[in-house]
C-alpha cells in the first residue's frame, strides 16, 4: 500500500460534520447547496450532526461556526466568499483560523477553472483548522460545493479528522 492510501486508511471511515450555510435569501427549504453537501457527505458514510442557515454576518457566522465545532469534527460552510461587500465568511472566519490549509483552496480554484474559466479567480474558499476542527468555506453555488465535496473533501475527509484528533 501507498504511503496515501495507508494515511487514508488510518482516518475514521466515519465522520461527524456540521453545515453552515450563509445566505441572506435562501432558508433552510430552499438550501440548495446545504443540501447537496449532506447528500454527499451521507452517502458517503459520514454523519451531519449540525445543519443551520445564518445571514451574511460576521457575529451569526461566527456564533454558528462556534457551535457546530463543539460537536463536530469537520465544519463546511457555504456562501459569503465572493467579493461583494455582504461577503464576510473568509473574513470572519480566516483571522481565526490556528492553522490555514492554503492547498484547499488553490486546487479548488485550479478545478474550477477548468468548469467556469477565469471566473474561478473570484472564489475566496479557504480551509483551516479552528478549535481543533477543520473548516472548509465554499461558495454558495450547489455546482461548487459538489465539486469541492467530491473532488477534495470526501477523498481527505478520515484522513484529515484523523490527523486532526492526534
Amino acid at each position: 500500500m501507498a504511503v496515501p492510501e495507508q494515511h487514508r486508511a488510518s482516518g475514521p471511515t466515519s465522520v461527524a460534520c456540521g453545515i453552515v450555510t450563509v445566505s441572506d435569501s435562501r432558508t433552510a427549504e430552499t438550501d440548495d447547496s446545504g443540501r447537496t453537501i449532506r447528500d454527499l457527505l451521507e452517502r458517503a458514510g459520514h454523519s451531519v450532526g449540525f445543519y443551520a442557515v445564518v445571514r451574511d454576518d460576521a457575529d451569526a457566522i461566527a456564533d454558528a461556526v462556534d457551535r457546530v465545532t463543539r460537536t463536530c469534527a469537520v465544519v463546511i460552510t457555504n456562501g459569503g466568499t465572493g467579493l461583494t461587500r455582504r461577503d464576510v465568511t473568509i473574513a470572519t472566519l480566516a483571522p481565526r483560523f490556528e492553522k490555514a490549509l492554503p492547498g484547499f483552496g488553490e486546487l479548488f480554484r485550479a478545478l474550477s477553472f477548468r468548469e467556469v474559466g477565469s471566473a474561478a479567480m473570484l472564489s475566496g474558499a479557504i480551509a483551516g483548522v479552528y478549535r481543533g476542527r477543520v473548516v472548509f468555506c465554499l461558495p454558495g453555488s450547489p455546482d461548487a460545493c459538489r465539486l469541492a465535496v467530491e473532488a477534495l473533501i470526501l477523498p481527505e475527509l478520515g484522513h484529515i479528522a484523523g490527523m486532526i484528533h492526534r
